[in-house]
Formats: structure tokens, sequence, C-alpha cells
């Protein structure tokens, strides 16, 4: 990231505001057990010739494709494990084999809920001032689960938990819970889920960057809004609202 915007006089003021906010890799740790997830399978993999650069783009591909039909989430991370390990393995597939990969999926539910930092607090003052709403993507379950073994779920009127964050769902939650998108901001790491399709709806957004996001979720940010902020922690949010 080339710069930190911190606008001189930003939103900040005694009006109630609606902030959106991301869950994964916004209030906790999340696709770091998924590359750790990766990193086993390689190893168990194992394959001669090709590096594991490779094999992830391979993976990617076949990612890419199956979301459009299965979603998000672990367990269908787990299957597209499993269908990059039937077509790269070098030996006999063994019914162990499967299990085994599945289970790197598995681990992944099992994974801590790990607060980043300043989540907390930060949380707990901006509740005082304004409407704060939880709005994820991926397996409605699995997410709400996260949400509740979080124990930061109260500080939220409404959660949201769609298939896709993309400028439809947006702005079907605008219209759902009767926001006034010019008092209304979208706080995430991803610039593709968070921050571009809400900037396209109107909302402001606010970028704060997590050195492990998804790579599916990279893309360049929106530079033609003047409602884009860019901060380097979740705790900086208490300066700007």
């Amino acid at each position: 990231m080339d710069a930190i915007i911190h606008p001189p006089n930003p939103d900040r003021c005694s009006d109630r505001r609606h902030l959106i906010i991301d869950a994964d890799d916004t209030l906790w740790e999340n696709n770091i057990y998924f590359e750790e997830a990766f990193e086993r399978f390689i190893d168990f993999l194992d394959h001669s010739h090709l590096p594991a650069p490779q094999v992830r783009a391979i993976f990617d591909e076949m990612e890419i494709a199956n979301i459009r039909v299965n979603g998000y989430g672990a367990a269908n991370f787990a299957r597209n494990l499993t269908q990059c390990y039937h077509h790269l393995v070098e030996r006999e597939v063994k019914e162990s084999d499967i299990v085994h990969v599945l289970s790197l999926g598995q681990r992944i539910l099992d994974a801590p809920i790990e607060l980043l930092p300043g989540v907390a607090e930060t949380l707990a003052e901006l509740s005082e001032r304004h409407e704060l709403t939880l709005f994820t993507k991926g397996d409605i379950e699995e997410q709400r689960l996260k949400v509740e073994r979080s124990g930061i779920a109260h500080y939220f009127t409404h959660a949201a938990i769609v298939k896709e964050k993309n400028a439809p769902a947006y702005s079907e939650l605008v219209a759902e819970r009767s926001m006034d998108p010019a008092k209304s901001w979208m706080i995430g790491n991803s610039p593709k889920s968070d921050i571009n399709p809400a900037l396209e709806c109107g909302l402001g957004a606010v970028f704060i960057p997590h050195e492990r996001t998804w790579s599916l979720e990279h893309q360049e940010l929106r530079s033609d809004s003047s409602r884009l902020i860019i901060l380097e922690t979740f705790a900086d949010l208490r300066q700007i609202f």
C-alpha cells in the first residue's frame, strides 16, 4: 500500500452513522488458517516437479470455478483440495488419503477465533455512537458459528451473511436496513468484496489492509471516490468515527 490516508477533518460528528463491518480478516484472523492448510496439502501432495506456486495457481482456478456453484467456506475449500489432489497426485489414491485431505478443512473449522488487535475495545466505543452492522459472506452456518464464538456479537444491531458481497448485495442491505448511503460506511480488508462494491453503491468505505488477505480478494481500489479512507489498524476507526 503506497499511502495511508488520514483526512484532516474526517467524518466524525455527533450524528449516528451506519457502520457496516466485515468479519474475516477485519475483526478476526481467517485466511492464515487456510494458508496453513494449503501448506500441509503441498507437503502431503509431495509433487515431483510442480513447485508450490504452480500448484496454487491450479488450485485457484478450481476454486474460482467451484465458488460460483458451491460458494465459500472451509468445507468447500476441503472439497476443492480433494479435487486438486485427484488431479495432480502421482501415486495411487487411497481412501485414507482423501480422509486426510478433507481433515485439513476440518482443522480450519476447529481453529480459534483470534480477534485482531484493538477490535473489542474499538467496537465497544463505536457501538455507543453509531449503529453497527456485521456483513460477511460464506457458508451461513459456518459464519454464524464464528460470530457466536467471537464474543463480540452484542456490539452489532444486525448481522447479515450472504453468498457474495457485490454491489447488488450492498444495495439490498441498504434498502433492508433503511440506511442513508451518505451516512453509511463499509469497513473491511478486501478491495474486491468490501471496498469497491460499497463505493459503487454510494457508500463510504474504510480500507484496513491485512497482510494475509486471500489472493482472490485482491483488486485495485477505486480511485474515483472522495469517500475512501485508508487506515493502518482497526483501532484507528476511533479517530474517524
